[in-house]
């Protein structure tokens, strides 16, 4: 009975363990759409810095999208920390109680954001060039 016991722990000890790294990988997914969202909003900038150094006007004009789209990534990136611990914390909960309900929520929000990111910065692209 007692070997028995001590296996159930070690699997409950590697499901939080891996409850955690999921958590982890959530985390460094929102750095990097954050990241991702800060280089959108100084692109335009740095577009212009380089075009008044080369002596050629810019092609970009400062009241593009860029800057929407880049803060939208950004906010997107701080949900995606918030939401990853609320995630981490009910799949805490659920494995401690001794069931786990998977939801995949989260990936759908995030990819469907990103996806609508990625199709406005394309638009943007073609319209700038």
């Amino acid at each position: 009975m007692n070997q028995e016991a001590n296996n159930k722990e070690r699997q409950n000890a590697g499901d939080h363990l891996a409850n955690e790294r999921t958590f982890l990988a959530w985390i460094r997914t929102s750095i990097g759409i954050m990241g991702f969202g800060f280089v959108v909003v100084k692109f335009s900038l740095f577009i212009r810095q380089i075009s008044t150094a080369l002596g050629e006007k810019a092609q970009i004009h400062p009241t593009g999208y860029s800057p929407v789209i880049g803060v939208l990534l950004v906010g997107l990136g701080a949900l995606a920390t918030l939401f990853a611990y609320i995630r981490y914390s009910n799949t805490k909960k659920q494995l401690e109680q001794g069931h786990y309900h998977q939801s995949s929520v989260l990936i759908k929000i995030v990819t469907a954001i990103i996806f609508l990111a990625s199709i406005l910065l394309m638009i943007y692209l073609v319209k700038t060039t």
